[in-house]
């Protein structure tokens, strides 16, 4: 969705135009897969961070113009609403220090971040949920003028037949709302991390990127309130899949899990792409088919939580991506680094076994045990790979740890790094202290206040310690 187009109005001849364009270009990707066209390179690790720009009053500012203006940062640029903005990092081969190194730059982006909004009378957090925020927060009014943002609202809606989108969650409290527009999805920030991999073990790591995210989400949780509401864990995940649910058969909806693992090959995600889900932005290009620009419009209106992305090098060489979306944002830089580091490490440790993931975990499992972590957090137990059963922070600390630190090491990652980044997960799992968890005590202990649980949060983030180090 990082792709602005020239229009937020389409014709029915735009649709057919755009429909035939990407089947060529979804044809034209099969026969990279089938004929090996993608680059071969080493591990490299990237991200993106989307935060929330918070006014003096702890509510959100929506000052997005203005901030990006005073930064005049190209890795700093524009999301959904006129409160939010995306920080991206430069990616790194995974060897060596690429962990700090991946954490410096964001560090050094962040506090240049901080210093234009502090010219604003603002602040910047990076939270799966911004707690103040409200309803009315969340209306078009706030809406970054961006066409694309304008014209995926249209077809959201239109999709839908004019029934009303429903946002309902039922966790410690039941939330119910029917908004007009997809503003809601503005609510939810996250950590997306992305993984470049060759075409050859793509479909492993993608399908293993689904079984590692029930941990991922319960130990990087952090957005348990919306709208006053203390809801789930990781509130951010049944907030996103409705605020642009299209409302129809779950085949079509555009944030979700999947229907299975991919069989052979991730392009099954692209023909999946081309066959089920309709065309929101069927802006018409200029570009020569190798730059496949209609399919990966395409790609960016279809969030799944584990998402294949195709770029292409300096050279012009295509390659692979997979971009596991669901971790929040935050707490701190080191938090969201160690995120990193956990998800990379035993991502390489699953994808150097020989059995796959689908003989040794059912799908539908993988896809229960990632709704109840969201939901419920650490100490969920689910059933893990080949029929254990477990909490899963017995799962993180018995089997995703030491994993993470082989697949890191067989990277060439440093063992400082290693040490660093990994110990700060084993310490969230030793504490059971998340963001979470630090939210939702900290209101146990002060009150709902959640004006003031903003400023406390934002205190601690400044410090820079990591979430298990906070107090009350």
């Amino acid at each position: 969705m990082g792709q602005e187009i020239n229009a937020s109005r389409f014709t029915q001849a735009d649709f057919d135009s755009f429909g035939m364009l990407l089947r060529r270009e979804t044809d034209l990707l099969e026969s990279w897969f089938r004929d090996g066209v993608f680059a071969s390179t080493q591990k490299v690790g990237g991200f993106e961070l989307e935060a929330c720009l918070v006014a003096a009053d702890m509510g959100p500012a929506p000052i997005v113009e203005p901030f990006l203006d005073r930064l005049a940062d190209p890795l700093v640029v524009p999301e959904l609403a006129t409160f939010n903005a995306e920080i991206n990092g430069t990616p790194q081969r995974l060897q060596g220090n690429a962990l700090s190194r991946l954490a410096a730059e964001l560090e050094s982006t962040w506090k240049r971040c901080g210093k234009a909004a502090a010219g604003l009378d603002a602040r910047l957090a990076m939270i799966g949920i911004l707690p103040t925020l409200r309803p009315e927060h969340l209306d078009m009014a706030f809406m970054s003028p961006l066409k694309r943002y304008r014209a995926l609202n249209e077809q959201i809606l239109h999709l839908r037949h004019g029934r009303p989108l429903t946002l309902e969650i039922q966790g410690k409290d039941h939330l119910f709302l029917e908004p007009q527009d997809v503003m809601m999805e503005s609510a939810a920030t996250s950590f997306q991390i992305h993984l470049k991999v060759t075409p050859e073990e793509a479909a492993r790591v993608y399908n293993w990127s689904k079984v590692l995210a029930a941990p991922m989400v319960a130990v990087s949780a952090n957005s348990p309130f919306l709208f006053g509401c203390d809801l789930w864990a990781e509130s951010r995940i049944p907030l996103f899949e409705q605020a642009v649910s299209v409302g129809g058969s779950f085949f079509g909806e555009r944030v979700t899990f999947g229907l299975r693992y991919v069989k052979d090959s991730v392009f099954e995600c692209f023909r999946a792409n081309l066959e089920r889900f309709p065309s929101l932005l069927p802006q018409v290009m200029d570009e020569p088919p190798e730059r496949l620009a209609h399919l990966r419009l395409h790609n960016g209106t279809i969030w799944r939580w584990n998402r294949p992305l195709i770029g292409f090098d300096e050279s012009g060489k295509p390659h692979l991506r997979i971009e596991h979306r669901v971790v929040p944002a935050g707490p701190t830089v080191s938090d969201a680094i160690a995120n990193a580091a956990l998800y990379f490490g035993a991502i390489e440790s699953f994808a150097e076994e020989n059995e796959s993931p689908e003989k040794r975990l059912p799908f539908v499992v993988a896809k229960s045990n990632f709704y109840s972590a969201a939901r419920d957090g650490l100490d969920i137990e689910v059933e893990w790979i080949d029929g254990q059963v477990s909490t899963l922070r017995q799962v993180l600390a018995d089997d995703l740890l030491p994993r993470a630190h082989r697949g890191l090491t067989q990277l060439g990652i440093d063992a400082a790094e290693r040490d660093r980044w990994l110990g700060i997960i084993e310490g969230r799992l030793r504490t059971g202290q998340t963001g979470s968890a630090w939210q939702r005590a900290w209101v146990e202990h002060n009150g709902r206040d959640l004006a003031a649980l903003t400023a406390a949060y934002l205190e601690r983030q400044q410090s820079g310690h990591p979430v298990h180090q906070w107090s009350l």
